[in-house]
């Protein structure tokens, strides 16, 4: 009888091989070839799920949003609006390292967006969609009657996405300067100045 294979853990253990090798070696480390080897698989086998390096890469970058989405979605709001925001956010950044291993991988996807095609359209809807998130989040405070009088929502919410990815940035590049305790406290001492 023949094995059954589970495809969808298929793609995704080529995907994990793929992050191996970007925290190792840089994007540029990344081929079909590499995978394939990282992940014990023969190189036809990988052509089975895979045609393209862009089409691995765009499922790598897919399943790093897609994990972060199901870790947000899961999480419970209280009566406490400030704290709930502070945990939606975090959720985005390198607090532990899993999540550590996520913004690497992501930052490398990001860069190389910039020059393959295939990667842009999805770098542009996580995009959005976390813009969509941080304008919630202040929206949600807002109709709480918790900010403080004249604060610009949209202003706000674009200074809070910025402020995310720069603390994603610097914390990733540079984590003896920037620890997770400083990002997870700037982020909490910004969300609260807008408080009354």
């Amino acid at each position: 009888m023949p094995k059954l294979v589970n495809h969808e853990e298929r793609r995704r253990q080529l995907a994990e091989a793929a992050w191996r090798i970007i925290r190792r070696e840089g994007m540029e480390g990344v081929s079909v070839r590499s995978v394939a080897q990282e992940a014990g698989m023969s190189l036809g086998s990988l052509r089975h799920y895979f045609d393209t390096q862009s089409e691995l890469l765009a499922f790598s970058m897919k399943m790093v949003s897609d994990q972060v989405n199901a870790r947000m979605e899961a999480l419970e709001f209280t009566d406490h609006p400030v704290e709930d925001i502070e945990r939606f956010i975090g959720e985005l950044m390198p607090l532990d390292d899993e999540r550590h291993t996520e913004a690497e991988v992501w930052l490398a996807f990001s860069v190389k967006a910039v020059t393959v095609p295939e990667l842009q359209k999805l770098q542009e809807e996580v995009h959005s969609a976390l813009y969509e998130g941080f304008t919630k989040a202040i929206y949600y405070l807002a109709a709480r009657g918790m900010l403080k009088e004249g604060v610009d929502q949209r202003a706000e919410a674009m200074k809070l996405h910025a402020l995310v990815d720069g603390l994603v940035l610097h914390h990733t590049t540079r984590p003896e300067q920037v620890s997770r305790e400083d990002i997870a406290g700037l982020v909490s001492s910004h969300v609260r100045s807008l408080l009354q």
